[in-house]
């Protein structure tokens, strides 16, 4: 049964909002009037699309963070013994948005008309993706959703947790970098030429850094623009070119094989790949469909297409600690504990803990990149400031040492 989103007034002539669930905008007013409101606008919260059953919103109701949260809420609610028809109304009563508000009550009158809570899900694939969904189902078939939600909360909160550490360490890099672009252009560009033109002006023979640093400027201030817009067009013709499928795996192969950033990247997928598909596995859906599920997560082509290559090995028969093996890119770790979880048929623990140990060596590594950026970040710019000080006093030097 949908759901419909009203505006009405009541008795008082005061404005009330809410949702309501019926068949059609009809009997949602019939139902408004029954409730002595008069009702003044009744929209769907959802229109279905016409190549299937999705549910498509104007924009996002969950960001990655409140997905989590929200997942916990449910995970709690549904874990307290109450049905998850009377959790979802919970839920949606307490949305912070109007677009939290309206899908959850959409995905309340899905399942009040009798679909399966991962069937529900599927008709809003932007919110929720097929990990998500997968877990669902693999909860509802096995009875234990409630246990299943709470996991599926660990793991989108550890995720979350990870992405957001990998953040705050590139960070303050980043804007260190910024800072010190945007000064040395505004040196260059602005003061050089104003001090260093009164030099110019009396036909005196300049130092060599001062007169590198003059071209450099002139250079600057009459065709910056065109460096500038040359760096833009790259960036296009980079971002453009990473549309082809065959560009793109070139590109994430040759990534993985820089020397700091390959491994962090692969750390950080394979943490990931790891994650989903013990909880996956712990969840009790089929090994082959959680490897399918867990590939799809990797973000990057070459990781993905090895996984993928696992995929089929384990499929043919091959365990999946020999699939994993042979896939080079993949941390030695990852198929060691695959191949201890086979041996003692604890395979969604000892995958667990293989995800634990590669997130901890993700973080480890990316807050020790960002302690030795940070100084030398510092270092690399006092350089460069210094060096256009010393390009503009040596001429006064210079000068200084003529008049004596």
């Amino acid at each position: 049964m949908p759901a419909y989103k009203y505006e009405a007034l009541d008795a008082d002539g005061k404005t009330r909002k809410g949702l309501v669930e019926a068949e059609n905008p009809r009997a949602a007013r019939g139902q408004l009037r029954g409730q002595g409101l008069v009702p003044l606008a009744v929209d769907a919260v959802a229109i279905a699309a016409q190549a299937g059953d999705s549910v498509s919103f104007r924009r996002r109701a969950f960001s990655s963070t409140t997905l989590a949260v929200w997942t916990r809420q449910l995970a709690g609610l549904v874990g307290a013994g109450l049905p998850l028809e009377r959790a979802l109304t919970a839920l949606a009563d307490e949305a912070e948005t109007p677009g939290q508000r309206e899908l959850v009550a959409h995905l309340r009158a899905e399942v009040n008309a009798g679909a399966p809570f991962a069937r529900a899900l599927a008709s809003a694939p932007r919110e929720f993706d097929d990990v998500y969904r997968a877990v669902i189902a693999a909860g509802e078939q096995s009875g234990a959703l409630g246990q299943v939600l709470e996991r599926l909360a660990d793991d989108l909160e550890e995720r979350q947790a990870l992405r957001a550490k990998l953040i705050g360490a590139a960070l303050y890099p980043a804007i260190v970098s910024l800072i010190a672009l945007v000064i040395v252009v505004f040196l260059v560009t602005y003061v050089v030429p104003q001090v260093a033109g009164v030099f110019t002006t009396r036909k005196q023979a300049l130092p060599i850094l001062t007169v590198g640093l003059l071209a450099l400027s002139d250079f600057m201030r009459h065709w910056g623009w065109l460096l500038a817009l040359a760096v833009a067009g790259a960036i296009g013709a980079l971002l453009l070119a990473l549309r082809s499928e065959a560009f793109r795996l070139r590109f994430d192969a040759g990534w993985l094989n820089l020397p700091v950033l390959g491994r962090l990247a692969r750390g950080y997928n394979a943490a990931r790949f790891t994650g989903t598909l013990a909880m996956l596995a712990a969840s009790g859906v089929p090994i082959l469909k959680a490897l399918q599920a867990a590939a799809e997560t990797l973000n990057n082509r070459a990781l993905r297409a090895d996984a993928m290559d696992a995929l089929v090995q384990v499929r043919e028969g091959a365990p999946l600690a020999a699939a994993l093996a042979a896939k080079k890119r993949f941390p030695g770790l990852l198929p060691m504990f695959a191949r201890l979880g086979e041996q003692t048929g604890e395979l969604p623990r000892m995958l667990e803990r293989a995800a634990r140990q590669l997130s901890i060596e993700v973080q480890r590594r990316s807050m020790a990149l960002a302690t030795i950026l940070e100084p030398l970040l510092i270092v690399g710019m006092g350089g460069i400031v210094m060096t256009i000080v010393l390009a503009v006093l040596q001429p006064i030097i210079q000068l200084n040492t003529w008049v004596k």
